[in-house]
């Protein structure tokens, strides 16, 4: 869908790469060029402001001088983010390299009188009104991007490549000289050209119809330094008598004798067409299912005819870490259905449909652009409520309906802010005088966000990772993030590896002042919002989003990403009825035939008695896609009639738990899909014996975190249950006593056959990481209700032991989740005292560090050591208390004696450990600026680690320079905040 040609102005591409963006039409110059080289030039970003009737020249005098001061503050600073800040280096503009046009973001109306209205503003705001001196020194520019066109792809594309490069560090000038209005822009635009190393020239179908574009294939054919982009087209199409003869169903509309439309001349124009031809080197195609691999390509190739070796190594390498670790799922090539709602989620996002997806989309309705749309900081819409109820009381509906833009220190959000449809609720006993007024929020289209919402087990994490397939080619990456409340964060900051953005605590500090907790956090949050911020589009995917606020802070996770409306796309799935204000896409159930085909599998002929039983077990699944495919993988598997299959479901019996909970309720819809996850733990043990092991790796798994769980973790969690059948557990410490070599091959045998088992019967599905599956959460949800014995103990056992901090993080988490209880948590697993000494010193301690340094989550790492601290405390109590046993009782003389008597040397290193986590605290507590807390704590460390070392001791000298170290910093504090 191209915007209106007859339009005579051209507006900025809808871009966003920094939170506080001003009106401007500047200079682009890279972010990583010095800025006092000679292409560093001169922000014009005062000249959207100058009135019509001022003159030029004071206008020249009334804005340089302050711009020449604020930008040589910079260039001097050697900032290049504050340089960054100032240019607003984004987007195409009429003839200048990039501008952003944020306060006259207008959405283009089609209605001729509205044009004439604002054309005037308009052009002042997107123009550039002079040409500084600082442009006349332009000496060289490492690439040109010439286009021509409005096409939203087209638009898109640029923007993104352009980007690109500029994150690279190659010099960029982008124009579409069609659009420049007087003599001075088209002089900025050769002189640019001139001193260009390379000519990027944007085909399309429209371009050789187009003086300037015919002219630009000219002039870098002959200085040998094209590089033609041939945008939804390819080489074979370009031939001059396809195009002159209007050969085949591209030309017929578009072909024809094209230098007739501008005045040009026949001999330029078929010079033109055939340097494509003589081009060899560069054949770069942009077809809509290959944007991401065109655009590296192309700026690979330039990389390395500009000798920029870095570059080259840094693009393949990020190449080879995304290609193995962008999807967290292989894709499902059984995908069935939900042709329309990937149409719609298209649509949602892009604001458009293309292609094939059209046909799908026949139903949905699209919803017309709205006139009055306001973007920009709103803090009191009182005035505006008055406004409205007015409007509302007098009946006035004309118009469409505004959006505002909302964004405050503590939300991001998107509201709709017309009339809204108010239900005047019957006035209740015990109510007010009327009912709260409720609103409805419709879908906004084209803003780059969507929210998928559905049961548990209705197919919203394959549809959104059909949707990433499909579409990743527009996307530079997609970002996979586990939208689980306790996980969310640390799953957004591990997207630094891909953002290349470092989120070290370091980063966060301030030499002027010490920043509290929060502050920091938020700086390292702010610091990966903006690398989404920026013209290279993301596709960020929130997979089973649980709440709507973080759990551990209670801070909106939509404070996390990035404001909508930018290049980045949001596609969040959640289990929420509504989410951010917004109305999401509500997920229905597959139809009758797609279900039926899902049931079928492989066995695709029934007799009508069978078809029935399918159709009686599809109602009592109610359709839901993983009872499904389970259904259909147990057909396909096994030889059992559908009818047997139910008649077996129907006999099973679910185990006694309780349906108290949140959580519970998707299980109590779903009592006959209980049934069948009891039929498949029955296959499984009846093809592995009593108690098999993919059984028991999936009771197991209902306490791991919601993350891809390795095989061999599960497993070892596995043997880890307590066995009920005694002749299994001879035959397994028969197994244990053969050599080493024979248990090891058996062991990853029957490892690799649970695990195979498992994804055959859809019970968990594989992951991209090679040894890893996924379980679903809905079978982890049952398995942790019924209450299987030792099954967390066994899980914690296993993780402790052999899981890593750097590979298995998450998970050892959730083991901490269970050890310490946080929040209102119960503690579910209990240690010895000896065992919780290692956990301590292995896994607490580099785990609370790690998370602290390298993450900056200073709060998580900090509850993580005060519950650590109160653990200890507790088992140092339980050691200093009496206790009785039947022998002392025998012997009057003997007097009562504690554990620590009887093991004074556990006692001791009990003590040690706690004296070492207090010293810890203390220290991290210096970087958020509470001494006061950490004076407390280390002087306890100080008075154990003297009590049982002595003063003489390196732990205990350590800990009397952190004291010292508090002391001195709470005297300065004390200083300067007396009166």
């Amino acid at each position: 869908m191209e915007l209106g040609e007859d339009s005579s102005r051209f507006g900025s591409i809808p871009a966003m790469t920094l939170r506080n963006m001003s009106s401007s039409s500047s200079i682009f110059f890279s972010a990583n060029q010095s800025p006092r080289s000679p292409t560093c030039h001169l922000s014009e970003s005062k000249w959207s402001n100058i009135p019509d009737d001022e003159p030029e020249s004071q206008a020249y005098v009334r804005n340089t001088l302050s711009d020449m001061s604020v930008i040589q503050a910079a260039c001097d600073s050697g900032d290049f983010q504050k340089f960054d800040r100032i240019s607003s280096s984004t987007g195409i503009s009429n003839c200048t390299p990039s501008s952003y046009n944020n306060d006259h973001d207008k959405v283009y109306s089609g209605h001729r009188e509205k044009q004439r209205k604002h054309e005037r503003s308009y052009q002042t705001s997107s123009t550039l009104g002079f040409v500084s001196p600082s442009l006349n020194r332009m000496r060289s520019c490492d690439v040109f991007i010439g286009l021509h066109g409005r096409k939203p792809s087209l638009l898109r594309f640029a923007n993104w490549l352009r980007a690109e490069l500029e994150v690279q560090g190659m010099s960029c000038f982008i124009s579409d000289r069609a659009r420049c209005r007087n003599s001075r822009k088209h002089e900025l635009v050769e002189r640019a050209m001139d001193v260009s190393s390379f000519g990027v020239v944007i085909l399309t179908r429209k371009s050789f119809k187009n003086p300037y574009t015919i002219e630009e294939l000219r002039f870098f054919s002959d200085k040998k330094n094209l590089v033609p982009i041939f945008f939804d087209l390819s080489p074979g199409d370009c031939l001059v008598r396809d195009i002159i003869e209007k050969r085949g169903e591209l030309w017929e509309k578009h072909g024809g004798k094209l230098w007739v439309l501008y005045g040009g001349l026949e001999k330029e124009w078929k010079e033109a067409v055939h340097s494509l031809s003589r081009v060899d080197e560069w054949k770069l195609e942009a077809q809509d299912g290959n944007w991401r691999d065109c655009i590296l390509r192309t700026v690979t190739l330039l990389a390395t005819r500009l000798g920029r070796r870095s570059v080259v190594e840094r693009l393949t390498k990020w190449g080879e870490k995304v290609e193995k670790e962008e999807f967290p799922f292989p894709r499902n090539e059984n995908f069935i259905g939900r042709k329309k709602e990937l149409s719609e989620l298209e649509f949602i996002l892009f604001g458009d449909v293309t292609r094939d997806s059209e046909r799908d989309y026949f139903e949905l309705k699209a919803r017309p652009r709205q006139k009055n749309l306001k973007i920009g900081w709103s803090r009191n819409n009182l005035l505006e409520e008055k406004r409205r109820d007015r409007q509302f009381e007098s009946g006035d509906r004309k118009g469409k309906v505004p959006v505002v833009w909302k964004e405050s220190e503590k939300e991001i959000e998107m509201q709709g802010t017309a009339f809204p449809q108010r239900q005047h609720q019957q006035r209740s006993k015990g109510g007010g005088r009327y009912a709260r007024r409720k609103r409805s929020i419709k879908i906004l289209y084209g803003k780059g966000i969507a929210c998928v919402s559905g049961d548990s087990g209705i197919g919203k994490t394959e549809l959104i990772l059909e949707f990433a397939y499909r579409y990743h080619q527009r996307y530079k990456m997609v970002l996979w993030i586990g939208g689980e409340t306790r996980y969310i964060r640390q799953n957004y900051l591990n997207l630094w590896s891909f953002l290349e953005v470092d989120v070290g605590i370091e980063n966060s500090l301030d030499k002027s002042r010490i920043k509290s907790f929060e502050e920091q956090e938020e700086a390292i949050i702010s610091r990966v919002r903006k690398e989404l911020m920026r013209n290279i589009p993301f596709l960020v995917v929130i997979d089973n989003l649980e709440s709507e606020k973080d759990w551990w802070d209670q801070n909106l996770v939509m404070d996390l990403l990035p404001r909508f409306g930018g290049e980045t796309h949001i596609l969040i799935s959640t289990r929420l009825p509504h989410m951010m204000n917004l109305e999401p896409l509500k997920l229905s159930y597959l139809s009758g035939i797609e279900a039926m085909t899902l049931m079928q599998g492989s066995v695709r002929d029934f007799p009508i008695s069978e078809i029935d039983a399918l159709r009686v077990i599809e109602e009592k699944l109610g359709r839901l896609t993983l009872g499904l495919a389970i259904t259909g993988a147990i057909l396909s598997e096994l030889p059992i009639t559908p009818s047997r299959l139910l008649d077996t479901t129907n006999r099973m019996a679910l185990k006694n738990f309780s349906w108290s909970g949140r959580d519970a309720h998707s299980l109590r819809r779903n009592t006959f899909l209980l049934q069948l996850f009891e039929v498949c733990f029955s296959i499984f043990d009846h093809a592995d014996g009593p108690r098999s092991l993919a059984t028991r790796i999936v009771q197991a798994s209902g306490w791991f975190a919601p993350a891809a769980i390795p095989v061999s973790l599960l497993a070892l969690a596995a043997h880890k249950i307590p066995e009920k059948h005694q002749r299994t557990r001879l035959w397994r410490k028969l197994l244990h006593s053969l050599p080493c070599g024979f248990t090891s091959s058996y062991t990853k045998r029957s490892e690799a056959k649970a695990s195979s088992m498992l994804l055959r019967f859809n019970i968990a599905r594989s992951s991209t990481k090679p040894g890893y599956v996924h379980i679903n959460e809905l079978v982890k949800l049952y398995t942790r209700k019924s209450g299987v014995n030792g099954a967390a103990q066994a899980m914690v056992q296993a993780v402790i032991n052999h899981g890593s901090i750097s590979q298995h993080s998450e998970h050892i988490w959730a083991a901490c989740f269970l050890l310490f209880g946080f929040g209102h948590d119960p503690v579910v697993v209990e240690l010895k005292v000896s065992d919780l000494l290692h956990l301590v010193k292995e896994v607490v301690l580099p785990l609370a560090i790690r998370t602290f340094i390298t993450f900056s989550r200073c709060s998580a790492a900090l509850e993580l050591l005060r519950l650590c601290t109160n653990a200890l405390e507790a088992a140092d109590q339980a050691f200093v208390t009496p206790v009785e046993k039947w022998l002392d009782k025998s012997l009057c003389w003997r007097s009562i004696q504690t554990n620590a008597q009887l093991n004074p040397c556990l006692w001791q290193e009990l003590a040690l450990c706690r004296a070492t986590v207090l010293e810890t605290r203390a220290k991290l507590m210096i970087r958020g600026g509470q001494f006061g807390i950490g004076d407390d704590l280390i002087r306890k460390a100080v008075f154990i680690r003297t009590s049982i070392c002595g003063e003489d001791h390196p732990d205990t000298i350590s800990a009397h320079e952190t004291l010292s170290k508090l002391t001195s910093l709470l005297a300065n504090v004390q200083i300067h905040t007396s009166p």
